[in-house]
């Protein structure tokens, strides 16, 4: 539980580095939190997009609305957290030596696609709407290498961003005995 709570601990440090364990553990305690707080958001009837009965009557699958929209304590959850996730994602990038900006890397294709999706919408434009998907696959492509970079390792030692946060003195010599 340690692990779960530590990134709100570190609630805005964006300095230093955590490892996989700090981030990955809060990654599950705030799944579980979302999980939770959207049975309690059903249960009290606090889901603000459209009730079940109304979407399975429109032709959708009933059990899909569940996911399709958030409730008020949800979005509270989403944005009491949203420092610390992104502390703890930049700090897991410091891990494995590489700076906190990558984490724009999905983001910025996601966001063109966007526009040129939603301009090409206004215009019905299918070929401008091909060109925003593509930017969208991008962004999707960049999303996993992300991905990829927080279940890599850190890397021994010291690095730029700080000391090794699983305690290695970063000699090697002294690692090999």
């Amino acid at each position: 539980m340690e692990w779960m709570l530590l990134p709100l601990k570190r609630y805005a440090d964006f300095q230093g580095r955590s490892r996989r364990m700090e981030f990955w553990m809060w990654v599950l305690f705030t799944i579980i939190v979302a999980i939770v707080l959207a049975i309690i958001d059903g249960m009290l009837g606090l889901r603000l997009g459209p009730s079940s009965s109304t979407y399975y009557s429109s032709g959708g699958a009933a059990g899909f609305s569940t996911f399709s929209s958030m409730g008020i304590l949800g979005i509270i959850w989403s944005l009491a957290t949203l420092v610390p996730n992104i502390a703890v994602a930049v700090r897991r990038l410091h891990d494995t030596n590489r700076t906190g900006w990558w984490l724009l890397l999905p983001v910025i294709p996601y966001v063109i696609g966007l526009f040129i999706m939603l301009g090409a919408a206004v215009g019905q434009n299918l070929g401008m709407v091909a060109i925003g998907g593509i930017f969208t696959l991008i962004g999707l492509i960049c999303a996993i290498v992300l991905l990829v970079f927080y279940c890599l390792p850190g890397t021994p030692g010291p690095n730029r961003f700080g000391p090794d946060p699983m305690g290695s003195t970063g000699d090697l010599a002294q690692t090999f005995r």
